[in-house]
């Protein structure tokens, strides 16, 4: 069957070889375009970029040194920096192929070739083309974010003025950098600010978060893999460090790399090169890594628990976010800033926050911190029916307002509601609270996997 919105074209000046390309890729691949005439190759890329382009290195008969191959290779990529080109030589020009790869193309055909493998070489061909278009958009989608509005961190206290302090510090520099703070007090918004102020701004963001992947995909994730290299790699992956290539690569929850992984975690950082599983030729990788954890630093210390080498790595600049309840000037504005964005999400008028309310919400802990903040006041801000929200709207008990005030996750009739929702919520939110967001210990208490936990937070938006 063939497969939709694919595009090959095969540039040779034997026309036996175009027909016999033809009717073999014809059978897996939507189009497939032949082209005897190598001048008609501006046209042909005019016409539509093809998703991969089979490109012989000789046009002239006698010709071997592969000149003509090399001439149009470089037109081509000068037309699409982007576009893939598999090379077709004869086996007397293996080397003039091998110079081709160092100038841009990503493989070579030897001729005559064997069916499989010119199969085999077009799917990772194409494999390659489907991921550097992926990242191209993710560039675009980078400059646009960059020119429009920036990531928002609302406050004015000084210890969050401290931290941006070092972020304009840090920022145009390639340091690594570790963000260290408690779960929900912005992580991924500094590391995107970071990003946004560094000289890489024009190109990708990857956040990859730590927490929600399977020990037992970490490595094919991260490192990427190759065809074949275990049951389920049907095809080859391009991993999340080599996709972050010339950006920004965000690595949340990174106390949870388990350590065998934290070594090979430093051997891409010092060798700035990634071996994906099954592979045998290291990728060269230019990545700024910018990390984050919500484990304490007594922990990240342990050599049991995380490898030094690998934390001095990572942490060229260390950043500490302050917890909202050490930083309560900032939150009336930002829970203004939340209130704005939710009327304007939700189509509801503007609402104003009431004197009590926010007496109440200034004075609680908010183990959660802005995260917890952020989803109380989306719910406020969608059940409330007046233009001013109260402490009725928050769910807070009515001695609301101490110092220990809580959102009422349990309430009088609660002992009697087995409502299989509401118990595995009230379960969730209380493990959440007594281990202070700490999202391991918190799976711990419940008897589930991390990624299970961040499932169930995701279910109940917390």
């Amino acid at each position: 069957m063939a497969l939709s919105n694919t595009t090959i074209l095969v540039v040779d000046d034997d026309k036996d070889i175009l027909t016999a390309a033809r009717y073999l890729l014809e059978r897996h691949y939507k189009q497939v375009l032949t082209c005897a005439v190598p001048g008609e190759i501006p046209y042909l890329l005019q016409s539509g970029a093809p998703d991969l382009i089979l490109l012989d290195m000789n046009f002239q008969p006698g010709a071997s040194d592969g000149a003509q191959g090399l001439l149009w290779l470089e037109r081509i990529l000068q037309a699409d920096p982007d576009a893939v080109v598999v090379m077709i030589t004869a086996h007397s020009s293996l080397n003039v192929a091998v110079d081709a790869m160092k100038r841009g193309a990503v493989d070579y055909l030897a001729k005559p070739w064997d069916n499989q493998r010119l199969l085999a070489t077009v799917s990772a061909a194409l494999q390659l083309r489907s991921s550097r278009v992926e990242t191209s958009r993710l560039r675009q989608s980078n400059r646009t974010l960059s020119q429009g509005q920036a990531p928002t961190i609302v406050g004015n206290s000084p210890a969050l003025q401290e931290v941006l302090s070092l972020v304009s510090r840090a920022a145009p520099t390639d340091a690594n950098v570790l963000i260290l703070g408690e779960n929900g007090t912005g992580k991924e918004l500094i590391a995107r600010e970071l990003h946004r102020q560094s000289k890489r701004r024009d190109q990708v963001f990857i956040p990859v978060d730590m927490g929600s992947l399977a020990e037992s995909l970490f490595e094919s994730e991260l490192f990427g893999h190759k065809k074949g290299a275990f049951t389920d790699a049907k095809e080859s992956r391009v991993g999340y460090i080599e996709a972050a290539h010339g950006g920004t690569l965000f690595l949340d929850e990174v106390g949870n790399l388990p350590l065998h992984l934290q070594a090979k975690l430093l051997a891409v950082l010092e060798k700035r090169e990634v071996l994906p599983v099954g592979a045998t030729t290291p990728v060269p990788v230019d990545v700024r890594v910018v990390a984050a954890t919500n484990m304490p630093y007594k922990q990240l210390s342990d050599p049991k628990l995380f490898r030094q080498d690998l934390l001095f790595r990572l942490n060229t600049v260390e950043i500490m976010l302050p917890p909202l309840r050490k930083r309560p000037v900032d939150l009336p504005a930002i829970a203004r800033h939340f209130i704005g964005l939710y009327c304007h999400k939700y189509g509801k008028a503007p609402k104003t926050l009431g004197a009590e309310a926010l007496d109440a919400l200034t004075r609680y802990a908010w183990p959660g911190n802005i995260r917890e903040l952020r989803h109380a006041i989306e719910r406020a801000v969608i059940l409330s029916q007046n233009d001013k929200l109260d402490i009725a709207d928050f769910q807070f008990h009515n001695s609301a307002g101490a110092d220990n005030a809580a959102p009422l996750a349990e309430s009088a009739g609660d002992d009697a509601d087995l409502n299989l929702d509401r118990l595995e919520y009230r379960a969730v939110t209380q493990a959440l609270r007594r281990n202070r967001y700490v999202i391991s210990n918190a799976a711990k208490d419940l008897g589930l996997t991390r990624a299970a936990l961040y499932r169930r937070m995701e279910k109940h938006g917390i």
